[in-house]
């Protein structure tokens, strides 16, 4: 049965994954030929909670569902005035993103006042329902809008423990994250190293995403200054934006004298831009101290680019060990075991198995997940 499909979550011109996943799911909606938009923000972060350098993108529009930015995140005006725009809109379902309870006072309060309809249908995509880095509050707001909606799906096992505290009987669905196949196709190893300038024939590891404390780069770069690393000429490409203080990195990286093995792209990746780091390197690294899901596991599947992850979270349960990639402890001594293992192998060991595995991460199976929950919620 087609339906009219609102989106609640980032969307252009604000940047990042979460953006472009909401892009690629109304896409999808569409595709199976329900009427979508997308309810964005005006404003999402105040400036001086944001920490990276810019929230918006840079890139064109993109093409598909209508995006409308109305939502202003601290201001209980906007929310009772959107949340009384899409209950009169009648959508037969709303698709709300949560992945920070600072969004659960806006996004709670809209919900309740669209729930009046007695029609709309909510499900939310729980990427997080506790955050990696704990603030006062954390709970509450959560609590606050996980009782505005019918039910959830989440892309963790650890997620949905979290969700289970809150929400013990509303209906819910544990999915894996869909593939990110909406960057361009891949490119042969040789000119998406051209492209960034790289060395065409060094070992080259990657760190991709955003930097924050618990993504364990320092650790990475710990691991980077085991005299075996050193040795083998391997080579460290970073690429992703500061999320906190680059200062103790910068000393971390100069204690170690490892700047010489590393290539910094320490600003926000484009999504034009996001192929050629993904195809110019040998394997992914996830060094990750705490995890959920993460967004880096399904784009390195998309380009069938090997993993090496920490057994953190539910990270070692997306990449199968000796087979998709290799699981260490979050550890530098550990992690540099892993990096010169994974080499013994060889990359194009990995494939065969990658190729499998991907088969897994479909948005066609998303889409029927939300539907089938959607279609349990009595109004």
């Amino acid at each position: 049965m087609k339906d009219k499909v609102v989106i609640i979550g980032p969307a252009y011109p604000l940047r990042g994954g979460l953006a472009t996943f909401d892009h690629r799911l109304a896409g999808e909606f569409i595709r199976e030929g329900d009427e979508t938009s997308i309810f964005s923000f005006s404003l999402q972060y105040p400036g001086f909670l944001f920490p990276g350098k810019t929230q918006y993108s840079n890139e064109d529009t993109p093409k598909g569902a209508p995006i409308f930015s109305k939502i202003n995140s601290i201001n209980p005006f906007n929310w009772l005035k959107v949340g009384r725009e899409l209950r009169k809109m009648r959508p037969g379902l709303i698709v709300v993103r949560y992945w920070l309870p600072f969004m659960g006072p806006a996004l709670g309060t809209i919900l309740r006042l669209v729930r009046k309809n007695k029609y709309t249908r909510i499900v939310a995509i729980t990427d997080n329902v506790l955050p990696h880095e704990k603030r006062p509050g954390d709970r509450a707001f959560s609590r606050y809008f996980l009782k505005s909606c019918d039910a959830f799906v989440t892309m963790s096992e650890e997620v949905m423990n979290d969700l289970k505290q809150f929400e013990p009987l509303k209906p819910a669905r544990q999915i894996l994250h869909p593939l990110y196949d909406n960057f361009g196709t891949a490119l042969p190893k040789a000119d998406a190293r051209a492209y960034l300038k790289l060395d065409p024939v060094k070992p080259i590891v990657l760190f991709f995403g955003f930097i924050r404390k618990y993504k364990g780069l320092d650790i990475l770069l710990e691991a980077m200054a085991d005299p075996r690393i050193r040795n083998a000429g391997i080579q460290l490409l970073i690429a992703g934006e500061f999320y906190e203080d680059e200062k103790k990195y910068k000393e971390l990286i100069d204690r170690l004298k490892i700047r010489e093995s590393l290539i910094m792209h320490t600003h926000f990746i484009s999504d034009s831009e996001v192929r050629y780091f993904l195809c110019a390197v040998d394997v992914v690294i996830q060094p990750y101290r705490n995890a959920t899901q993460s967004g880096v596991t399904p784009l390195a599947y998309n380009f069938q680019k090997p993993m090496i992850v920490t057994n953190v979270g539910g990270l070692a349960k997306l990449v199968p060990d000796g087979k998709c990639g290799l699981v260490s402890s979050p550890e530098p001594t550990a992690l540099a075991d892993s990096i010169l293992r994974f080499y013994e192998l060889g990359e194009n060991f990995f494939i065969p198995h990658l190729r499998a595995e991907k088969l897994k991460y479909s948005w066609e199976n998303l889409i029927k997940t939300i539907k089938e929950l959607a279609n349990d919620v009595q109004k």
